[in-house]
């Protein structure tokens, strides 16, 4: 009797230091601005029980609502946002300090460009990785000052629209990769909010799948703007040509078409938020980001450069040029 007991109890202990391992591995993910439809998005899939296997081994736990008031997209849709996270189980907080003090990891959702670089700050001197949602700021300026505070703190961070990792758009990076691709166009819808530069508010989408298909490299663009269309062209420094089409009026959608050593190709694209998540979490577990701050810097000097076109009643721009203006 003593012997079984004996073993009732090691197998008892056993199990709980298992299950106290295994909670020790889940990353506690913590929101930070809750008036973008991505904070439910990502919160459903994430805390999805059960869970996508790719998925396993995080958890949106915290989450502290923000807020832009001179933004409507922001007021509009607060209250009921934080409603359905607060539902949905994740506890709600009232500053960014008290959210860090609870979570490993961080999303900054804040539907305002303009307030990632204040929001991302106390987190970066904590130390915590964090995944900054599209745009990643609200200015080229905050943008290189983002990357800089990332690298002075040594703490990791990545920034993109979620169109990078929708299967379609992988499949053509990887025809460019094998050096079959010379070229493309890329399309998204592309409304506009004064309160950011053109392209930041939507054509993000359609830009970052532009570069995720091109790759980086682009030297120089020109703009040509209608009031329900903007088309800005780039020069790649390999001589490949690559265009953004945004859209404003008729049929709005998302797409690529590719332009190839042997065929030309055109790809409707199925927008999915979860293959950039799984991206999400592998890059908390690894605390190695899977795009370089670099790229996601030219991506942002494009979308500005193309409103210094504009300006410009359409003269190309070096994104040079727009990288080092003070």
């Amino acid at each position: 009797m003593k012997i079984l007991l004996s073993a009732a109890i090691g197998l008892a202990v056993a199990a709980v230091m298992s299950g106290g391992a295994n909670a020790a591995e889940t990353i506690r993910i913590g929101l930070i601005g809750l008036d973008s439809s991505h904070a439910i998005a990502f919160s459903k899939s994430i805390n999805a029980e059960p869970s996508k296997p790719e998925l396993a081994g995080a958890k949106i736990v915290a989450a502290f609502p923000g807020g832009s008031p001179d933004i409507a997209a922001s007021t509009d849709r607060i209250e009921g946002f934080t409603k359905q996270i607060s539902d949905m189980g994740i506890e709600i907080v009232p500053s960014i300090e008290v959210l860090l003090k609870k979570v490993d990891a961080v999303v900054i959702n804040s539907v305002d460009g303009r307030v990632h670089l204040k929001q991302v700050k106390p987190v970066f001197e904590a130390g915590i990785p964090v995944f900054v949602d599209k745009p990643m700021t609200g200015s080229l300026a905050e943008a290189k000052e983002l990357v800089a505070l990332s690298k002075k703190t040594g703490t990791p961070f990545f920034s993109c629209s979620c169109l990078r990792y929708c299967d379609d758009v992988v499949a053509l990076q990887k025809e460019n990769a094998a050096g079959n691709l010379v070229g493309c166009v890329a399309f998204s819808p592309c409304t506009t909010d004064p309160t950011h530069p053109d392209l930041y508010w939507y054509g993000i989408h359609g830009v970052e799948t532009l570069f995720t298909v091109m790759g980086p490299g682009c030297v120089s663009l020109q703009r040509t703007k209608v009031d329900g269309v903007d088309v800005v062209t780039g020069v790649w420094k390999d001589g490949r040509v690559g265009t953004f089409r945004g859209i404003r009026d008729g049929s709005k959608g998302y797409g690529v078409l590719a332009f190839g050593e042997k065929k030309n190709e055109y790809v409707p694209i199925r927008v999915s938020y979860e293959p950039m998540l799984v991206e999400v979490v592998k890059f908390f577990h690894t605390k190695k980001p899977p795009i370089s701050p670099e790229e996601t810097l030219e991506i942002m000097a494009f979308m500005t450069a193309a409103d210094v076109s504009r300006d410009l009643d359409g003269k190309s721009v070096t994104l040079e040029s727009v990288l080092n203006a003070k």
